[in-house]
């Protein structure tokens, strides 16, 4: 039985439903579940891809923020392993859902296997938050696999980058120091209900293990890349007045007058790890 969903998507919750059969079935054939993958969708809105996932499978999460959805989601995947929680990625704990499936396990006396250590996220994620998304699950990182989400094709172009490049900034060097970054294939804006004015496309993340480029503390380096990118025009001289000093750039091999967006993934990296000693102190 299929449930009945709300007629209009929450422009608040920036909500586009994917209806497209070809795309669904390219996201499928991207992800290539296996019965002993641990999937979690993020945002499964009216179940269009969630259903592909569970032939493919057999069990999912689904975390979905959106109260009017759940019971429709409830009554069209019943009598499914489909687990729905109502909750907000924003703020929900990923590693939960990775200590209940130990606990099955334990009471089944099942071995894990090495593909269902982590968690593998599928979602077309909101245009509206989609960035605050993507950090979030970055500081996760720990226990995800691999990601494929949909997102706003510019977000995708940010995320995937080169140094040089006019959308290379926080966005690119944030996800490519944690993950390897690329985009599959775009979407057409015809692919959803209602039309969004951009187009979309797919990404596959997978974290980086181990780093390529280890950091002291991710807690400066994020306040250092953040600091670069906040004014553009500016030289890193300027920009990272009081952060870094001129003279730890030039021992890095870094021109203080250069702008940050001629800085590479590993250079970003060296900077926060050649200051955070001075975290706390004044820089001398």
């Amino acid at each position: 039985m299929s449930g009945i969903y709300p007629n209009q998507p929450r422009k608040r919750f920036g909500q586009n439903f994917l209806h497209d059969p070809g795309v669904i079935q390219r996201i499928i054939d991207a992800v290539n579940a296996q019965p002993d993958h641990h999937l979690v969708e993020i945002g499964p809105g009216q179940g269009a891809i969630t259903a592909r996932l569970l032939e493919t499978a057999g069990a999912l999460d689904a975390i979905e923020l959106d109260r009017d959805l759940i019971v429709p989601l409830t009554e069209q995947f019943g009598g499914t392993s489909l687990r729905l929680i109502n909750a907000d990625a924003l703020s929900f704990d990923l590693s939960r859902l990775l200590e209940d499936d130990q606990e099955a396990r334990d009471q089944e006396a099942r071995p894990r296997t090495s593909s269902a250590r982590r968690l593998r996220l599928v979602g077309n994620l909101p245009y509206n938050i989609s960035t605050p998304l993507l950090f979030r699950f970055l500081e996760q990182a720990d226990c995800i696999e691999d990601m494929h989400l949909m997102l706003q094709k510019e977000v995708v172009d940010r995320m995937t980058a080169e140094p040089g490049t006019k959308v290379y900034g926080r966005l690119s060097v944030t996800v490519q120091t944690f993950c390897s970054a690329q985009r599959l294939f775009v979407v057409s804006a015809g692919a959803f209900r209602p039309a969004p004015k951009v187009s979309s496309a797919v990404a596959r993340l997978r974290p980086h293990r181990p780093l390529p480029y280890p950091l002291a503390d991710p807690g400066w380096h994020a306040r250092i890349v953040a600091a670069a990118f906040a004014q553009r025009r500016k030289t890193l001289r300027n920009s990272l007045s009081g952060l870094v000093t001129p003279e730890q750039m030039m021992r890095l091999g870094i021109d203080p007058s250069a702008r940050a967006e001629t800085l590479s993934v590993g250079q970003f990296a060296a900077l926060a790890n050649t200051s955070s000693a001075c975290i706390g102190a004044q820089i001398p």
